[in-house]
Formats: C-alpha cells, sequence, structure tokens
C-alpha cells in the first residue's frame, strides 16, 4: 500500500534550487516518487510512497520556511501511481503567466466543504471552475461555469471577457472558484480580486478535500475528480473512479466504454466519446 500526499505552499524561498537539490537528495534517501515543483513563491506537488517515509518528507518539508502550515491531502494507492521522482524549479509553482500577483495574501475567502455548499446554492452565486476542459469533462460541481481553457495560462484572458460582460449587464456578483486541490484557485483568485471583484471565495483543500470530508448524500459534485497519477480519477472518500488514460492522446475516458480518440476536437473540450 503506498500513501499519497498532494501539497502545495506559497512561501518565500530566497534560493529554490538549493532547495530543491536538498529535496532531491532526501527523496532519493525515502525512495519516493512523484512530482515537486519549487520556485519563489514557494512548492508545489503530488509525491507517494510508504507512509513513514511520506512522513518524514513532509516533516521537511513543514520545517522550510513559511511552510509549517502546507496543506497536504493524503489518499492511498495499490500500486505505485508515479514512475520516478522528479523535484523541478520553475518560475511559478502553477503557471498562470499574469504577472505580478501575491497569492499569499490576495487570495479569496477559503471556505470549508460545508459553507462551500451553502455559497453554491445561492443562484445569485457565480461558480468557476478553473481547470482545463478535459478535467471539467470527468466532473464537476452543478451549475458550474467551465472556461474550456486548455491551459491555465488561457484563464487569465478568458476571465478579462467574462468579467467585461458582467460589467456590461451591471453586476458585481459573488464569485466562487475551485480546482483539484486548492493551489490553482489561491492564483486564480488574487487575479479575479486584482481586477475588482471583491467578494472572491474558494473552495478549501480543493476537490479532493472536498471528496473526502463530504457525504456522498450531501454532495453537489457531479462525476469523479482527473487526478494527476495513474488513479486517472477519485470520487467520493477519494476511492479510485471508472476513467483511464487514452495511449494515444493522454486524455481521460470512461473504463469499459468503446472510445473515438481523433486526437482532440478544435476546441480541445473532450476528444473522446464513448
Amino acid at each position: 500500500m503506498f500513501t499519497v500526499a498532494a501539497l502545495y505552499r506559497f512561501a518565500t524561498f530566497a534560493d529554490p534550487q538549493a532547495t530543491a537539490a536538498d529535496l532531491r537528495a532526501l527523496c532519493a534517501d525515502l525512495g519516493t516518487r512523484g512530482t515537486l515543483i519549487l520556485a519563489r513563491e514557494g512548492i508545489n506537488g503530488t509525491v507517494a510512497g510508504t507512509a513513514d517515509a511520506i512522513d518524514q518528507l513532509v516533516a521537511h518539508i513543514r520545517a522550510l520556511p513559511g511552510c509549517a502550515d502546507v496543506d497536504v491531502k493524503y489518499a492511498t494507492a495499490d500500486s505505485a501511481p508515479f514512475g520516478k521522482m522528479k523535484v523541478k524549479v520553475k518560475a511559478e509553482i502553477v503557471t498562470l503567466g499574469a504577472g505580478d500577483l501575491d497569492p499569499a495574501h490576495q487570495a479569496g475567502i477559503h471556505l470549508d466543504p460545508t459553507d462551500w455548499n451553502a455559497l453554491i446554492a445561492d443562484p445569485d452565486t457565480v461558480i468557476i471552475d478553473t481547470r482545463n476542459a478535459y478535467e471539467v469533462a470527468v466532473g464537476t460541481f452543478e451549475n458550474a461555469i467551465d472556461p474550456a481553457t486548455r491551459s491555465f495560462r488561457e484563464f487569465p484572458a478568458w476571465f478579462d471577457d467574462f468579467a467585461a460582460k458582467l460589467r456590461d449587464e451591471g453586476r458585481s456578483p459573488k464569485i466562487a472558484m475551485f480546482c483539484t486541490g486548492g493551489i490553482r484557485c489561491e492564483k486564480s483568485t488574487a487575479l479575479v480580486k486584482a481586477r475588482g471583484f471583491e467578494e472572491v471565495y474558494h473552495l478549501k483543500g480543493g476537490i479532493l478535500r472536498y471528496l473526502e470530508e463530504m457525504p456522498q448524500a450531501q454532495s453537489r459534485w457531479q462525476g469523479d475528480c482527473y487526478v494527476f497519477d495513474e488513479r486517472v480519477a477519485v470520487g467520493h472518500g477519494l476511492k479510485q473512479g471508472h476513467y483511464a488514460t487514452c495511449s494515444a492522446c493522454g486524455l481521460p475516458y470512461p473504463r469499459d466504454t468503446d472510445h473515438d480518440c481523433p486526437g482532440g476536437d478544435a476546441d480541445g473540450a473532450w476528444p473522446h466519446r464513448g
């Protein structure tokens, strides 16, 4: 049995290359597999290993500057969900390309699953799925808007167009945003607030925490949640879902169904048809 830890933290790393070198050595000693991404703005990644190895790795990360409260979501897998261990240094821990944002101090208001349910039940709340189109196709919250993006970099342009429409309608609604584990929402809600919207919220811990904590009978989630490992998708209780990965294009499709892979629709939305 493997323990899987998905984690991120916006913090300030003066020397991310040195921090990454230390983590590479530790991960090699612990035998963990997965990916960690570091930048001056913090750390992000998903790793798997024995329970003891993951405990040691998380303890090391919590000791890094500003990372004592790193957000970690745990799951288990029967087989190794990653083939090797990668520790990378990039310009951003999640690439939005929207310039100088400060998610550590400017992100939206975090809501737990119960408060989130109450917010999105309000018909005046605008609900935005910040993930990419192939992820949304696997599952999403009812009444959520799908920006139909191919990558997170496309989100700022989409939102600017959407914000212009809201302003043309004279609207400044409450905006509820969500993503897989919370990290994309830290940046996207900071972006939305920087664009002048005040009532901006996001789901604390993302969809994964929601599916872990929210009883299915009270859930407003529809479908499964795409994850970036060999589990492909998970459902309530973080149980493995009903999706496989297409060997031709790498996108998910429902297991035990015939599917057609034309290599992607013109809009990049969802190439597989059951």
